[in-house]
Parts: structure tokens; C-alpha cells; sequence
């Protein structure tokens, strides 16, 4: 096609790639201070978005979400959309009433004791409702945080490298920083994932074995959760505690006896150190099919999230709801809420191909640049 640049070609690529990472930080800069991702955000104003953390850290550090960055992200969601407590968003498609526009909650899995010493405290400051989900064997100190045990492993060996192969794929990684380390142990992490409940922990056992650490019986503070006194306290304070099983297996790795269990003593766990009913649920690693979501409503559940990207409209199942995990820094962050992935992916996939099209001529882009924004 005549007179239209490739979108990727070899000039603009060779522009980018000089210093790529830079660039594209100073491009998001630029677009959020000049206000470039606030029609994207008053596009998806009518759907419901639900934001998920893990860990916050007072400083910065990698793989948590530090105070300032928090504090960066709370001060932006209560400028521009209403929080709303997850629960009452849930009761609100559950009935049918009409939501506000530009509605936001905040979702916190795991319970770890890094949320009640960072997080809380300027939840309550900026007074923002939010859900944490616990894993009720991690609160009363029974269990760890499996994908934890890893880490742990990979940061304390003595060893130079790890080679390792779990379900006919392997892990080859030399141990030369602690982010090296880390990376590593996300990687086995993904691979035990697949790995029914009791060969995933009997995998952990043979390289804790193999790796030269021992693995201590319930979590150091590093990977430590909260308590149960905190649990009180904060779901007095707005802050709704809620179910994230007994202790965190992939559920679609469980035998029917097993998931049953996961579901609902965790919630008789909860409702009798809570005092109230329970009825949140958070699929640990997000991962759920058709059998996990049908226990989860026999298990008494109204509502449940995943870690599938996106928002929610009205038409988004209640046991299916999606969510969005921000990236610390706020130019990221601004991004990823806003919606402006979604509309880049539709442009990415739909307008870029059709304006290769051979039929294609400069009459008709304004035409494909309208259907297409209107498609996404």
C-alpha cells in the first residue's frame, strides 16, 4: 500500500531501540502529564475496575509495591474514580442497580504482614476501602505460601546454579545476584503450578534436598502473615478479609475432596474469627475452570476474582471477575487503569492489519480508525 509508513519499520525501530526502556518511560511521562490517557479512562467510565496487589515494602523494592508508589496510586483513584468496597459492587450486579460511573476497588491477595504494616496504614489515611485475601493455614501459622518456599530456597543456597526439570521441562539458571535468584524461582514456580498438590510439594522436598537449605517449619517474618487480632481489626476499619482458601493450592490441580475442603473451611475459618458471614473469594493464582467455579458457589461464595486482565461490565459473571495488576511506577499506572491496553491491542490487532489491506486506500482510513475504536 502506497504513502502509509509500516507501524513497525526498520527506520522507527532503529530509533527505538537506541535506548528503548528510556524511551518508553519518557513517552508514558509525557502522556500522563499532558492528560493523554484521560479520554480512555472516560471511555471505560461505565465498567468496573478492580486493581490487585501482593506486596508493598516501605522503600523501594523489586517485586513489591512501595509506600510512595501506593501512596501515588491512592492519591490518583480517589481524584478520579469512586472506590467502592468489592462486596457492595458485587451485591450491586448481583440485584441489578445501577453502579456510579467510574468505579474502582481495591483487591489484596495473600495477607501478608507487609500489607498491615504499609498498605493499611495509608488506606486508612486516605480513607479507601479495600478486600484482603487470606489463606487461613498462613494466618494461623500452618503453613507457607508454596510458590514462598522457592524463593526462600533459590535466596539462601550455597549453590552456583539450578538445573531442574519438572513435567518434562527444565529450569537451567547460575545464581549471580538476588534478582537472578528470584527470576529463577519464579520459573520453577510456573512449572509447579502444573503439578498436582502433592507432587508439587514432594518436587519442593527434593530440591530443598538438592539445593542444601533447610526449610523452616512455618515462615521466616520475611514471608510472614498477618494475625488474626489484625484481621479484626482492620475489618472493622473498612478493610473486607476475605477468603483466599485454606492453603493457596492451584485448584484445578485438586481432587473434589480437596477443593471442597480449600473452600469451605476456609470461610468457617474466617466467619468464626470474624464474627460475620463471608462471602469473597479469591482463586489463588487465579487460576479456576468450570468445576472450581461450581464449588465455589456451593461453597456459598457470591462473588470470586481471577487474574484474568481486564475490566467488568454487567455481563461479567460474579465467580469471573477480572482484574488489573498495576505496575508500581504511576506513569504505568495511569496507563494500565485507564483501559488504554485494551484500545492499544484492538488498534494493534485490528486497524494495523486492515490498514494493510490491499483494499485499502487514504479515503477509507478515517472509516477503519472509527470502526475499529468503536470495536474495542
Amino acid at each position: 500500500m502506497q504513502g502509509f509508513p509500516r507501524p513497525f519499520s526498520p527506520l522507527v525501530w532503529r530509533a527505538r531501540s537506541k535506548h528503548p526502556l528510556m524511551l518508553k518511560q519518557t513517552v508514558l511521562d509525557l502522556m500522563r502529564v499532558t492528560g493523554a490517557f484521560a479520554p480512555f479512562r472516560v471511555a471505560n467510565r461505565s465498567k468496573v475496575l478492580i486493581l490487585t496487589y501482593h506486596r508493598f515494602s516501605a522503600a523501594e523494592a523489586d517485586h513489591k509495591t512501595s509506600a510512595q508508589a501506593f501512596a501515588d496510586h491512592l492519591q490518583y483513584l480517589t481524584e478520579h474514580y469512586r472506590i467502592l468496597p468489592l462486596g457492595q459492587i458485587a451485591d450491586c450486579i448481583a440485584t441489578g442497580k445501577t453502579l456510579p460511573q467510574g468505579v474502582a476497588a481495591l483487591t489484596i491477595d495473600d495477607g501478608y504482614q507487609d500489607f498491615y504494616d504499609v498498605a493499611y496504614p495509608l488506606l486508612l489515611k486516605h480513607r479507601v476501602p479495600a478486600t484482603l485475601f487470606v489463606a487461613t493455614d498462613f494466618v494461623d501459622r500452618k503453613c507457607w505460601l508454596w510458590t514462598d518456599k522457592m524463593r526462600y530456597l533459590t535466596a539462601h543456597t550455597a549453590a552456583a546454579e539450578l538445573d531442574v526439570t519438572i513435567n518434562e521441562r527444565s529450569v537451567k539458571a547460575a545464581f549471580t545476584t538476588a534478582r537472578s535468584r528470584h527470576k529463577a524461582a519464579n520459573r520453577v514456580n510456573a512449572l509447579l503450578k502444573t503439578l498436582p498438590n502433592e507432587q508439587k510439594e514432594e518436587a519442593l522436598k527434593q530440591m530443598a534436598t538438592t539445593l542444601g537449605v533447610l526449610l523452616p517449619a512455618a515462615p521466616p517474618a520475611e514471608y510472614g502473615a498477618i494475625t488474626w487480632q489484625q484481621a479484626r481489626e482492620m475489618d472493622n476499619e473498612g478493610i473486607e478479609v476475605a477468603s483466599h482458601t485454606v492453603t493457596h493450592p492451584i485448584l484445578p490441580n485438586t481432587t473434589n475432596e480437596q477443593l471442597r475442603y480449600e473452600m469451605t473451611a476456609s470461610r468457617a475459618r474466617l466467619e468464626e474469627e470474624l464474627g460475620h458471614q463471608v462471602s469473597l473469594f479469591c482463586y489463588p493464582n487465579g487460576r479456576q475452570d468450570a468445576r472450581v467455579q461450581q464449588a465455589t458457589a456451593q461453597a456459598g461464595y457470591r462473588c470470586a476474582v481471577t487474574n484474568q486482565h481486564g475490566m467488568n461490565t454487567l455481563g461479567t459473571p460474579l465467580l469471573g471477575l477480572q482484574r488489573v495488576a498495576p505496575e508500581p511506577d504511576l506513569s504505568h499506572f495511569v496507563q494500565s487503569t485507564s483501559g488504554f491496553e485494551e484500545i492499544k491491542s484492538v488498534l494493534r490487532n485490528g486497524w494495523y492489519r486492515r490498514l494493510a489491506a490491499p483494499t485499502t486506500t487514504a479515503a477509507t482510513v478515517p472509516q477503519l480508525f472509527t470502526e475499529t475504536i468503536n470495536q474495542a
